[in-house]
């Protein structure tokens, strides 16, 4: 009835958790992209359905795991991210009801360096996760990719959790590539670099995070967090700029 659809790459300390929390579905389908940890072997443990392929990007090899479920549902998830007992409750009530929707948007309780962050934006972090088999894909993006689907939506009610983050290095690691992504991203869009964008628009970031959508009530991560995100801002609008640059 629910298939569970996993993308990894060199994700040992966290996918055996992931997978826990999902033992419960009918099927669980992990994209491997070719990892070099333990990775394989926790999933060979739980039995999953293991695949390997080349790297894609992030929508192509989502839709490569969406694609290989056979279940009426399919449940896309993140290796970081964990289904509460509730939201499993919660999903397979919904499941067996002759009235759902086609697609179904998950509440995300977003942990960073091991704290729920409850303001700057990141709850309750609606996701579209749930989706009758056939009935949605992820959209052609570099990176922030979705779901979309055709038909009609839902919101659940319990969330899932998101273990994001554990360190500032961690962050870091990832800020790089990411931003690069967007920046990729923004060049596809035929976006143009502009001086304001780095002058105003990290600075609009922080505001936004830290004081529009109350980050200062996160405290110390709160403003640390909305540090983070508006250099995010500053080196996607960067990388923009070497990319068009590079074009010439």
């Amino acid at each position: 009835m629910i298939s569970v659809a996993i993308i990894t790459k060199n994700e040992e300390d966290n996918i055996e958790d992931c997978l826990k929390s999902v033992s419960w579905a009918d099927e669980i389908i992990v994209v491997d992209s070719g990892s070099n940890d333990g990775t394989a072997d926790i999933c060979q443990r739980y039995g999953v359905r293991f695949y390997t392929e080349p790297w894609k990007g992030f929508s192509a090899q989502k839709n490569s795991a969406i694609d290989k479920a056979t279940s009426e549902w399919i449940l896309s998830l993140d290796a970081d991210e964990r289904v509460t007992s509730e939201l499993r409750e919660e999903i397979i009530a919904l499941c067996e009801s002759e009235t759902a929707k086609n697609g179904y948007f998950i509440p995300r309780k977003n942990f960073f360096l091991g704290r729920w962050i409850r303001h700057c934006g990141w709850y309750p972090d609606y996701t579209l996760r749930l989706i009758k088999r056939g009935a949605g894909s992820f959209g052609d993006r570099e990176v922030h990719e979705s779901l979309s689907v055709e038909g009609d939506t839902g919101h659940l009610k319990h969330p899932m959790e998101h273990y994001t983050y554990t360190t500032i290095s961690d962050y870091l690691k990832r800020l790089d590539r990411y931003s690069s992504l967007a920046a990729r991203e923004l060049q596809k869009e035929k976006k143009r670099y502009g001086i304001h964008h780095i002058v105003f628009r990290p600075l609009y970031t922080f505001f936004h995070m830290y004081v529009i959508r109350l980050g200062f009530l996160d405290g110390y991560l709160g403003f640390i967090l909305s540090i983070l995100y508006s250099f995010y801002t500053f080196s996607k609008y960067v990388k923009l700029r070497e990319f068009q640059v590079a074009e010439r």
